[in-house]
């Protein structure tokens, strides 16, 4: 008692500060030592004070909730998700029975036959329980009726091609099943797509592009990659579409891994198709994006608009990738790659490259949504043989040929793009 009457009248605030923190760090570093020798776990120390005190609060409600996985870290230390200082794309795949999805491809009834897998005859589910744990900090959970309120009197549209048209359909489901029958409402169309949430006059969009750019291909589709013609400098015939609307979120990668040179176009396509180039696919795919890029500066109103883009969905066709010299493609895979950084050839460094080259000199400012590495691990979470090929359900026969017939792009719903929306809502 003397002593504190003492310390208030001669030491200075800074001082009772310093010896606290001295204080402090001693008893934690006794309980680190203490921790790690019973637990083979290690964790850093915080400088004192503590940066984000508060939001560490909150995070230890988390890590409670998330006990019982076997492959939880007592002493995560991370801090609730700050756009300014959390990287999403660092972290793990952590297994995790006490999260159920939101919806089913049973329970939601927008999912296309593609992505729903469990309809199809795939009767594992641990591809439904892992939970990607950022390494920094806490991935909010998906709250439906929250994402609702953001969204209230606006439009959010997903343009690009099927992996976002993948996207856009688990954000639908994701937050469907609060909304009242009779208070929703879906239009289906080849191109433009639109899900109405009437109560919140919100719409979730989807507009097919697969390229961004316009090409002869992406509206009337030719089969054949050969024949396919970019023009790499026309976006304005899709571009109108997307005018207005206050949340755009963006994707093109899958069309331009044809493997073979890509054949780029500048003018018209009515002035012949025989003026084009062909280039490896880097080239027009920078063509490209600075195409859209350049509209997106000379067009979007940053107070009304707000714009993301969705890296590249990794394809997961060679099985060697991931050491399973046994195995076919991504068929009969139930778990994810555990080694960290996993990086297999499905993923393009190059065409990555490009969208933080293109994305990094715009003047309008780009929320990137990092999918790529997180979703390099999840072998596990491919539509597979439980897909459908032409409008048409697999037959047993293409079913016991997983080698010709496995879906090794797209991925099941519920799943992997859950995962990417939770990310989206978290910057919303």
């Amino acid at each position: 008692m003397g002593w504190a009457k003492y310390a208030r009248g001669k030491l200075s605030l800074p001082v009772i500060t310093g010896i606290f923190c001295a204080l402090t760090f001693t008893v934690l570093l006794y309980t680190e030592r203490i921790t790690t020798s019973s637990s083979g776990f290690h964790f850093g120390i915080k400088t004192c004070p503590r940066r984000n005190a508060a939001k560490l609060k909150k995070h230890n409600t988390g890590v409670r909730e998330l006990k019982s996985s076997p492959l939880d870290n007592p002493t995560d230390d991370r801090f609730v998700f700050d756009p300014e200082e959390c990287s999403l794309n660092n972290g793990k795949w952590v297994f995790n029975t006490s999260i159920k999805p939101l919806y089913t491809d049973r329970t939601c009834p927008y999912i296309d036959r593609q992505y729903s897998c469990t309809k199809n005859g795939r009767d594992d589910s641990d591809y439904l329980h892992w939970e990607w744990r950022p390494d920094d900090c806490i991935l909010p959970r998906f709250d439906p009726k929250i994402a609702l309120r953001k969204l209230q009197g606006k439009r959010i549209m997903f343009v690009g091609d099927s992996i976002q048209r993948n996207m856009w359909e688990s954000f639908v489901c994701l937050v469907q099943s609060v909304i009242p029958e009779g208070e929703k409402s879906m239009k289906l169309g080849r191109v433009y797509s639109v899900f109405k949430a009437k109560e919140y006059n919100a719409s979730i969009e989807f507009y097919w592009a697969p390229f961004l750019v316009e090409s002869n291909t992406d509206i009337h589709i030719i089969a054949d990659s050969k024949q396919r013609i970019i023009k790499v400098d026309s976006i304005a015939e899709r571009a109108k579409q997307w005018l207005g609307v206050d949340i755009l979120v963006f994707n093109t990668y899958v069309w331009w891994m044809s493997g073979v040179k890509a054949k780029a176009l500048w003018g018209e396509f009515a002035n012949g198709e025989e003026g084009y180039e062909e280039f490896d696919t880097p080239i027009p795919y920078k063509l490209a994006l600075r195409t859209w890029a350049n509209w997106i500066d000379s067009t979007i109103d940053t107070n009304k608009t707000k714009v993301f883009f969705t890296t590249m969905s990794p394809t997961h066709q060679r099985n060697e990738d991931w050491g399973n010299m046994n195995g076919t493609r991504c068929f009969n895979e139930t778990r994810p790659v555990m080694k960290k950084g996993h990086w297999g050839v499905g993923s393009n460094k190059d065409l990555m490259k490009a969208v933080v080259d293109v994305i990094g000199r715009m003047k309008v400012p780009v929320t990137v949504l990092n999918i790529t590495q997180l979703s390099e691990y999840r072998i596990d979470g491919h539509a597979s043989v439980y897909g459908e090929l032409g409008g048409k359900l697999l037959t047993d026969k293409q079913k016991a040929d997983p080698l010709n017939f496995a879906d090794c792009i797209h991925w099941c719903l519920p799943g992997v793009p859950d995962t990417w929306n939770r990310m989206l809502y978290a910057y919303l």
